[in-house]
């Protein structure tokens, strides 16, 4: 943030040097004419070199504790850049991570559950856009406790990794985005429902995971495995969906993208 800062600074610096030249007639040039084409040059530069000098590890580094939870539910809002979860988060914390752009995020204790709602700040474009900037989320879950995840996705490109976390309901609703996602591979019976937009979304099953998979609607393809997940009739099951320890139930509802289960 602080070298967008400095890079705008510079911007309007230069401006008003422009402007007192043009003041004191040290400037031949009518300095209205040149300021539309001059901020959308500074514009570009800064969109250029925030791609190139990007920082992965920008942004609000936040912890979110457990506070004696036994359970979690969370719900997210992520529009824009790149989402990472996975597990790993230590001993005591529900989320520990850094996060692009800042975090807004609200917590509530109902019984022994903790409610949390995350979403990004509302940002004043373009100001805040600079080199380095970027909106990227990058986070670990806590393995302790069963977690109930809700994510919703814009144009983002997001690597879901939920294979250590006790997650007992997923739900995962994105647009005109990319998501790679490894559901749970020992937290017993897992809900999963996916939504789809223009949206592309590759679903890895661990081994040993069966499943249930019941898709309908929209224009998009669906690929799925049947050599571990048969058809039957209108869904796809594994045939010891029944009796597996460890399964997953998907509901799918399809837009415009592409669905692929493995």
């Amino acid at each position: 943030m602080r070298r967008g800062s400095i890079f705008w600074g510079v911007i309007l610096v230069l401006a008003g040097i422009l402007f007192l030249l043009s003041n004191l007639g040290l400037l031949k040039v009518n300095v209205w004419n040149l300021l539309w084409p001059f901020f959308l040059i500074a514009l570009g530069i800064a969109f250029l070199w925030g791609t190139i000098f990007r920082n992965p590890n920008s942004g609000e580094h936040v912890n979110i504790p457990l506070e004696g939870a036994a359970r979690a539910r969370l719900r997210l809002r992520h529009g824009a850049g790149r989402l990472s979860i996975q597990g790993g988060a230590q001993t005591g914390d529900l989320i520990d991570g850094n996060f692009g752009g800042g975090l807004d995020f609200r917590t509530r204790h109902s019984g022994d559950e903790l409610d949390v709602e995350m979403s990004v700040p509302p940002q004043f474009f373009p100001f805040v856009w600079g080199p380095g900037y970027n909106l990227d989320w990058n986070f670990q879950l806590s393995s302790e406790i069963p977690i109930s995840l809700n994510v919703e996705g814009g144009a983002n490109d997001a690597m879901i990794d939920l294979s250590d976390l006790r997650i007992d309901e997923f739900t995962l609703k994105s647009g005109a985005s990319s998501t790679q996602l490894t559901m749970p591979a020992e937290a017993g019976r897992t809900r999963a429902r996916i939504e789809t937009g223009a949206a592309s979304v590759k679903v890895q099953v661990p081994s040993g995971v069966a499943a249930r998979i019941r898709a309908q609607g929209g224009l998009a393809s669906i690929q799925v495995d049947t050599a571990r997940f048969p058809k039957q009739n209108d869904s796809y099951q594994s045939a010891d969906f029944d009796m597996a320890p460890n399964r997953i139930d998907f509901d799918i509802q399809l837009g415009v993208g592409s669905v692929q289960i493995g």
